[in-house]
């Protein structure tokens, strides 16, 4: 036999082996497709292994497209496949939604879920919140935060509330919107605000629905990735006053203050005193001095004539009256009429 016929024979044998191994490896997803009617052709299906797209997962998300009536390509779910980087269900998560959003009558296009997806969101979760409304605790259950929002009233009283918010999510603001925690924050802010213009907590606690229609008139669901439908007042009770501990508090400052200035005010008194003291002796000090001058001048007098000794004598008879009559009157009577 020739052998270059043997040589082709074989050549041709193994590129039939080949080809029934890749028929055999993608037959089952073929027929799969195409009895759904939602044809794949081969080469789709060898291009798909060749560019390290998951053939089952393309392929089952586009027979899932075409039973629920949505028009999705081929293409379309590779090229969003290799975007968010081959990362399994994302494709499928987004045909879901799609025909979840679509049994709900609600507007999804392909390019508006693909961009929800590569932000990050989980567009099938967003759709059924969109469908069936959350509620979120205000403040959060288990954050291990505070457990009930705290504001005070104008008279001083504080109250303590909780609330419930019933948000669906606002498709159309997914991408770049706010998210629960902007939610939590906003609905906190507009009790705090609320209770705080409030004239008595009395008012408060008697129409409590008051916080939510106020609060809810905010618009707090700007720029957020949900809308807002309601926020109900779980609970709220009251808490400590406040005002009173203030004024306590104040009283209690002021007392201090005002004792700061007494004693500053003792020591100021304390310091003239010794200084009055002071002044007292200096001239206590110049009498003594000055006293002393008095026998010198006597002296220069006799020197001079111009005093006697008989002036002298007569001298030392005044002030020795003066000293018996003062002996007499005792030391009552020195004080004058008002010691009397």
């Amino acid at each position: 036999m020739n052998p270059i016929l043997i040589i082709a024979i074989i050549i041709a044998a193994l590129v039939i082996l080949a080809l029934l191994f890749v028929i055999g490896q993608f037959f089952n997803l073929w027929i799969q497709a195409l009895f759904s009617g939602a044809k794949v052709s081969f080469f789709d299906l060898i291009g798909m292994r060749l560019r390290k797209v998951d053939p089952h997962e393309i392929v089952g998300a586009r027979i899932q497209a075409v039973k629920a009536g949505l028009v999705i390509e081929t293409n379309q779910l590779e090229t969003h496949f290799m975007a968010v980087g081959r990362r399994r269900g994302r494709v499928m998560n987004i045909v879901n939604a799609m025909i979840a959003a679509n049994r709900a009558k609600i507007e999804l296009p392909w390019d508006t879920a693909c961009a929800i997806d590569l932000a990050g969101r989980d567009i099938f979760n967003a759709v059924q919140t969109s469908v069936n409304p959350k509620v979120i605790d205000c403040p959060e259950v288990g954050s291990g935060g505070r457990k009930t929002i705290d504001a005070v009233a104008q008279d001083g009283i504080q109250l303590r509330a909780r609330a419930r918010v019933t948000v669906r999510a606002n498709i159309a603001r997914l991408v770049g919107g706010a998210t629960e925690e902007t939610i939590i924050a906003r609905v906190g802010e507009g009790i705090v605000t609320t209770i705080g213009s409030a004239m008595s907590h009395k008012k408060v606690l008697e129409n409590p629905d008051d916080i939510s229609k106020r609060v809810l008139e905010k618009g707090l669901d700007a720029g957020t990735a949900f809308e807002i439908l309601s926020i109900d007042i779980a609970d709220i009770d009251v808490g400590e006053n406040i005002g009173a501990k203030l004024q306590a508090d104040q009283a209690e400052a002021d007392k201090r203050r005002f004792q700061a200035e007494a004693e500053k005010r003792r020591a100021m008194a304390v310091a003239l005193e010794q200084e009055n003291l002071a002044k007292v002796a200096e001239n206590k000090a110049l009498v003594v001095l000055a006293e002393s001058e008095v026998p010198k001048a006597m002296a220069e007098a006799f020197r001079k004539g111009n005093m006697g000794i008989m002036d002298y004598y007569k001298m030392k008879n005044v002030v020795a009256d003066t000293d018996m009559r003062s002996s007499i009157a005792g030391p009552d009577q020195k004080k004058g009429p008002a010691g009397a």
